[in-house]
This record gives structure tokens, sequence and C-alpha cells, in this order.
């Protein structure tokens, strides 16, 4: 009847003080309402309200994946599934009853899927200076002369597939960008050659190592550049005066005043 959700971008608009409502996406509620369940966000810094969620994938992580490795995805599937009668034959350390026992129970409580089913809504996802766009852990080309730095775009994700479309339809109605295999695993890289076309290539870039100055027209105005080169030249000649040196008594003859100390000490004047 009721789902609680942690205080995520892709249902709560917005954070709000303590005590005031939380603005949810109008999607999102959409999406619960066509399911028949309610949404409940988790209070703020309460991370023990739904911590035992979070707490099976350290537990499989330990009695399933440490320690061993697999050469195929039906292997780690395999494996999984030999644990899970043991994992569920043992007694849940909240309400103390027999996982298995329980999860029957939960199962006949399920209401039925309703005849229609939906996908929960896409989010969309800022494009980078390289034009490519970070999605789970990898990184997928966008072409570069259709979009810009920082643009979002709309990601629609498959199981073997996806789809980069933009928010704002071109004249053609079309509004697809790319379309990649999904990478397995995360740090990869799919980029699609033709889409770095329009890119800067860097070509244009120079360098010196002499001290010409910009001919008049490029860059600041001539007189601006030798008033800033010869205020370096100064401060340059002003750290190789010779500066005296003379005890702190002088200073005291000549005022009158009690010295502060009978140590000696020098201060350097110019």
């Amino acid at each position: 009847m009721t789902i609680v959700y942690d205080r995520t971008k892709t249902v709560v608009r917005r954070h709000v003080a303590p005590g005031e409502a939380v603005p949810l996406h109008p999607e999102a509620v959409g999406f619960a309402g066509h399911y028949d369940f309610d949404i409940d966000v988790l209070a703020a810094y309460r991370p023990t309200g739904k911590g035992r969620v979070e707490r099976q994938v350290l537990i499989l992580r330990d009695h399933v994946l440490s320690g061993r490795s697999f050469s195929c995805v039906e292997e780690m599937d395999a494996a999984f599934i030999t644990w899970v009668p043991q994992r569920r034959a043992q007694a849940h350390r909240t309400h103390q009853q027999i996982i298995k026992e329980r999860a029957a129970r939960d199962h006949v409580a399920l209401k039925p899927l309703p005849p229609t089913r939906i996908w929960w809504p896409n989010d969309t996802w800022p494009v980078g200076k390289d034009c490519l766009v970070a999605f789970g852990g990898n990184l997928y080309s966008v072409p570069a002369r259709r979009v810009r730095p920082r643009q979002l775009v709309e990601i629609r994700a498959t199981k073997s597939q996806i789809m980069l479309h933009s928010t704002v339809a071109a004249s053609s109605g079309e509004t697809l960008l790319a379309t990649h295999p999904r990478a397995i695993g995360r740090g990869a890289r799919v980029v699609e050659e033709a889409h770095w076309d329009g890119l800067p290539t860097g070509r244009g870039r120079r360098t010196t190592t002499g001290d010409v100055l910009p001919q008049p027209g490029q860059g600041r105005p001539l007189g601006e550049e030798a008033g800033s080169l010869q205020a370096l030249l100064n401060r340059a000649a002003a750290t190789r005066v010779e500066v005296g040196r003379r005890p702190l008594s002088v200073y005291d003859e000549l005022t009158g005043t009690r010295p502060f100390t009978t140590r000696p000490s020098t201060r350097e004047t110019s």
C-alpha cells in the first residue's frame, strides 16, 4: 500500500524544511497512482529509516561475492540461487520470523498488477564538454553539433540498449540523438567517432619563449602591455636595493622612550 522513498531527485522536486509538505514530481505521483500505492518520503537525516534495505547489499557481498571470481553472469546467478535457500531458512533479526515464511505471507498480501504496464519516467542527464553523457558509471557519446555543454538530454535505457533523446524536438520532430549498446560493468566509454566532429581540435594553440609583445590590434593595446611589463621590471629592480641595518636603540634615543628589551636586535630600513 505504501512505498518509502529516500529523498531522491526523481521523486522529490526540492528539499524543504522539517515539518513542511514535500513537493513530489508529477511523474512519480502518476506512476504511483497507476500501480495503486502511496509515496512516503523518508525524513531528512534519518539513515535508520530504511537501513535494513541497504543492509541486504552488504550481506550479498559478504556471503556470495566475497573472495570469489566468476567467468560469466550465469555462473554468478548460479551461486546466488544456491545461497538463497540458506538465507531464507534463517530467522530475520528484526521480527524474528523465518524469512521464507514471512515472504509467503507478504506475497499473499500483494495486490495484483494492473492490466497495462508503464515504466518509471525517464530522467535527464547533462552533457559534458566532450559531448559525453555519464549514466550508470559509464560514458556515452552524443553528436557534438547537435548539443551544447551542460545541456540536459533524456536517457531511455533497457537491459541491452541506451537511447539518448533531446528534450527539444528538431524541426523534423525527431528527438533521438544516439543509440548505443549498454555497457557491462563500470568505467566504460561507448563512443561513436563521428559524434566528435565539431569539437575543438587544439590545432590553433601556440606557445612562445620570447618576450615579443603582441602587435597593435592583437589582444590588449600595446601601451597597456608595455606598462604592465615596465611595472614588473620596476618591481624586480626594487628587490635588489641594498637595505641598511641599525640597532633598535637608535630609535629609542631619537624618540626618548625606554627600550622594550635589553637584547640586541636589528630592524631593516630602506
